[in-house]
């Protein structure tokens, strides 16, 4: 197996978990915050999303899905255009509101962008720069798995909240 196929099946399978995240929740469910001060589902697939087209975008040297197909515009947030999410505050975090179907069609499209970069990679690719801020720099390798443990962590993070709603509601 080659780099590019193992990294296609890891982001494959993010894609697979924010589908079945999304599948069927209501609006209540996506706003609900655990504990009261937990992130919304609405919260962490969104930023799950930001991280990963913020993150490709900047290795891969492309546009961010967010704004040259418009989710910006879609998804009218109070927060600057090239937010992504890090270091929100409580009502920051509730100020990311947006139905299911936006924030599974805003996912896609970034997945696709993601695809369609890795497919054609070749293994020497991945030794290439891409963050010289760090010591060590970041190689394009080292940000595709960085993306990938983020955007794990978020989509298992939205998966518990809407069980913890579940769990909820039968009691």
């Amino acid at each position: 197996m080659k780099a590019n196929e193992l990294l296609l099946d890891a982001f494959g399978r993010i894609h697979e978990a924010v589908t079945d995240a999304l599948d069927g929740v209501d609006d209540p469910a996506l706003l609900r915050r655990p504990a009261g001060n937990g992130n919304s589902m609405a919260w962490l697939i969104w930023h799950l999303s930001r991280v990963e087209d913020a993150q490709l975008a900047s290795a891969a040297g492309l546009e961010q899905v967010w704004t040259s197909q418009g989710f910006a515009g879609r998804f009218n947030l109070p927060l600057p255009q090239r937010d992504t999410g890090y270091g929100h505050s409580s009502s920051q975090v509730d100020a990311v509101q947006a139905p299911p179907e936006l924030l599974l069609g805003y996912y896609d499209a970034v997945h696709r962008q993601t695809v369609g970069f890795l497919q054609d990679l070749r293994d020497d690719d991945f030794d290439r720069v891409v963050d010289t801020r760090w010591d060590p720099p970041v190689t394009l390798g080292v940000r595709l798995v960085s993306i990938i443990a983020d955007c794990l962590q978020h989509v298992g993070q939205a998966a518990y909240a809407r069980g913890l709603k579940s769990a909820h509601a039968g009691s």
